[in-house]
């Protein structure tokens, strides 16, 4: 088993995509990279305990590699925005790839490079890629968000532009 972080804003989205894959085992929101212990959510959506809300998935390699994480991970997001994503405003919801460990770092870097590399965006890619700090997890009642409160799971989700930017600018 391994661990994969990852930042795309809001964290309730970054949840769906990568749940029912094979090899993945656990998906947990939380906050990570800030600079004080225990965060609350509350003290996290302020912006200044220098904390993001990041996914962390449990997986398995051999079943599901980090490279096709970080396939479905750049799908999710706007690499280009260093203000948040879609209407998710602030430093708490910029993008970033946390890495567990050396190969993790190397891959993401290269995932980072070809992309810039492609040209798909007309503006430089600014997610960052960090090394993995403290996990928190985030409070339950934001655990499995979607299957707990599905009609504003999906109402906020309609309302973000999220789904009509990864449209816009990933299914072609």
């Amino acid at each position: 088993m391994e661990l994969a972080t990852f930042a795309g804003g809001c964290f309730w989205c970054m949840v769906t995509p990568f749940e029912k894959l094979p090899g993945i085992h656990g998906i947990v929101s939380g906050y990570m990279g800030g600079t004080i212990a225990n965060p609350t959510y509350e003290q996290v959506k302020k912006g200044d305990t220098g904390h993001l809300e990041v996914v962390q998935i449990a997986f398995d390699p051999s079943l599901f590699p980090y490279e096709r994480l970080l396939e479905l991970y750049w799908v999710q997001i706007d690499p280009t925005d260093d203000g948040g994503q879609f209407h998710d405003r602030g430093s708490q919801y910029r993008t970033a790839i946390f890495y567990h460990n050396e190969r993790q770092r190397e891959l993401a870097e290269a995932s980072r490079d070809a992309l810039a590399a492609s040209g798909r965006f007309g503006k430089p890619i600014v997610t960052a890629i960090r090394p993995a700090g403290t996990f928190y997890p985030a409070e339950d009642y934001h655990q499995d968000y979607h299957k707990k409160n599905p009609k504003h799971y999906k109402e906020d989700r309609e309302k973000s532009g999220r789904d009509a930017f990864i449209a816009r600018h990933w299914r072609n």
